[in-house]
Formats: C-alpha cells, sequence, structure tokens
C-alpha cells in the first residue's frame, strides 16, 4: 500500500558523530527498523513539510534513516501505521477516532494497534478563490467546482460533509494542495476548500501570483458545525496570516498527533518523542506550526492509547497520562 514518493536526506558521517555524542547511540537498537518512513500528505501543505522536517530532525539526531512519504493524508496514514505500511504517520484527530473505532472509509475495522506520540497542531478550515469570482463566503460555493484536497485527507474527508451540513451543493474535485491551487489559477475549478497548519504554503503561494479572496465561516456556520461534529473546535485565523487576509476569520479546526504502531520498539519511540519535542526551536524552523507541538498540548488526545516510550517521556518529563490512556 505504499506510496511511490519520498523525500529522503541520506545520513551523514557527521550526522552519526552528534548522534553518538548525544547518548543517542547508546542503547540497544537490535530491535528498531534499518529504516523509518512518516506518512505525510500531499506536497504543497503543512503536513508534508512538517513531516519530512521532523523525519530529517530525527535522522540527524537519532542517526537511522528517515523520510517523508507523500500519501492521501490523515485517513490512509492511520491505515497504513495499523497495518505495518507505515512506521509513522500523521493524523487529525477525526480520522483518527473513525480508525480507532472501526469507521475508516478505507478501512473498516477497529485500528487497534494505533498509538500516539507528539502533539502538533491545529488543522484549521478554510476557502480560496480568485479575486473577480463573485466567490466571498461559504454560501457563494454553492453550485460551483470545488477542489477539497486528496480524498484520504482530512480536508478531502471534511469539507464535503461540512458543506452538505451546510445544504451547499457543490461539484468536489480531489487533489493535491499544489495541484489543486494550479487549478485555480488556471480556472479549472472556482475555488478551493482546505485544511492544514497555518501559514499554508499553497495559498501563499496563489496570492503571491495573483489577487485572491481567503473567506471560512459566519458565526452561525461555525456552531452549526460545533453542533454536529464532536472533533472540531472553534478556531481564529488571525488575520495577517495572509497579506490577502487582513480580518480575523472565524472557523473550526482538528488537532493533529503523530501516531505509529504499538509494536514499535519502546527506546525508538523515547528518542523520537525527545527529539521533536526535546528541540522546539529547531521545528519552528521546519514551519511555523510547529508553535503548538508542546508536550502540554497532550491533553488535545482523550481516546487515543498513548504508546509506552511517549508516556515513558512525558512523565520524565512532567507530565501524566491518565492510566485509560497508556498504551
Amino acid at each position: 500500500m505504499k506510496m511511490l514518493i519520498k523525500t529522503t536526506v541520506m545520513t551523514s558521517a557527521a550526522a552519526l558523530a552528534i548522534a553518538v555524542a548525544g547518548g543517542a547511540m547508546a542503547q540497544d537498537r537490535s530491535d528498531w527498523p534499518s529504516a523509518i518512513s512518516v506518512g505525510t500528505a500531499s506536497q504543497g501543505g503543512t503536513y508534508f513539510i512538517y513531516g519530512s522536517g521532523w523525519a530529517s530532525l530525527v535522522q540527524e539526531l537519532v542517526g537511522i534513516s528517515a523520510s517523508g512519504e507523500v500519501t492521501g493524508g490523515p485517513v490512509q496514514n492511520a491505515t497504513l501505521v495499523q497495518t505495518g505500511d507505515l512506521e509513522f504517520g500523521m493524523v487529525t484527530m477525526g480520522p483518527a477516532y473513525e480508525a480507532w473505532t472501526g469507521a475508516s472509509e478505507l478501512l473498516p475495522v477497529p485500528h487497534e494497534d494505533l498509538r500516539a506520540l507528539f502533539p502538533m497542531y491545529q488543522t484549521p478550515f478554510q476557502c480560496i478563490a480568485l479575486e473577480g469570482s463573485d466567490i466571498a463566503s461559504i454560501s457563494d460555493l454553492d453550485g460551483q467546482v470545488v477542489g477539497v484536497g486528496p480524498a484520504g485527507g482530512t480536508p478531502g474527508t471534511y469539507w464535503p460533509r461540512f458543506l452538505e451540513t451546510f445544504g451547499v451543493s457543490v461539484d468536489v474535485r480531489n487533489g493535491g494542495a499544489s495541484d489543486l491551487a494550479g487549478q485555480l489559477q488556471d480556472g479549472l475549478i472556482d475555488a478551493f476548500c482546505f485544511a492544514a497548519g497555518l501559514p499554508l504554503s499553497a495559498f501563499s503561494q496563489l496570492e503571491a501570483q495573483t489577487n485572491v479572496v481567503m473567506f471560512s465561516m459566519s458565526a452561525d456556520e461555525q456552531q452549526t458545525l460545533l453542533d454536529a461534529y464532536p472533533s472540531v473546535a472553534a478556531f481564529t485565523i488571525p488575520g495577517g496570516t495572509y497579506q490577502s487576509q487582513a480580518e480575523d476569520q472565524m472557523t473550526v479546526a482538528m488537532w493533529n498527533f503523530a501516531v505509529t504502531n504499538a509494536n514499535m520498539p519502546e527506546s525508538l519511540v523515547y528518542e523520537i518523542m525527545q527529539t521533536v519535542l526535546g528541540n522546539h526551536d529547531r521545528m519552528m524552523e521546519i514551519h511555523r506550526a510547529a508553535a503548538d507541538t508542546l508536550p502540554e498540548n497532550h491533553v488535545h488526545n482523550g481516546f487515543l492509547p498513548f504508546h509506552a516510550g511517549a508516556v515513558q517521556w512525558f512523565e520524565e518529563n512532567g507530565y501524566d497520562i491518565p492510566d485509560d490512556l497508556e498504551g
């Protein structure tokens, strides 16, 4: 089931020297895989940048070959980690809950081997259209052709549901973030509704190349989704996030977590936790969304058990994990 496109950074002698100096090579690695892959999403989205970034950081500081892998997004990542086709993945908690409970659209059986690692950031939902298209709100999307991201991703899964909840009928187009941004610019779709950590690179690139309008939800639309979907939370996209967005915009968001399989070696998971959560400045260099990659945000996972290696790291660093979430 593995996807074919990868970004891999070869381990250098210098990086291995850093890892040895830091003590990461001291433990027994006999049960570690020779290499690890992190399931991300499409190129042009925050998942791809963030996931490939922390994989490279793990490779540099832990000394194991690691890469980010392009996938369809959280729905697919959850299943690929469950089946062992990926060692690690990144998920939003809506698709993760559906996978955990056996309601995944991809593999509708309980994903009982999924385990949580570290909190990443929140994924807010937002739309973009070309200036002059007369599209500047959710209701304006009715009857339009709308790109919503890959079919297995968070926006590709939830935007069609949200629009149906609003009573807005659209012709949905699936695709990667970069591809859909290009289709919008070429007039092949009327709007592009997505969800990713801020700022979304595909949106930033679009506004750098053409005049655009960014919009999200009214107060009533936001409340409608909060009432209908327990997996989302209220979110405000700050004005100035993009040059084309001067004012705050109300929307909803989902939290993201990194996940692995319950069978992943505890010592490897512990080292990854230490690398990501112990190097916040380096994570911020990867993507600004990592501002929320903080250990105290583990509380935003209320159902998925944490991997034993993650539990060890949290507890050694003063964070209590509830007994029912110790995996």
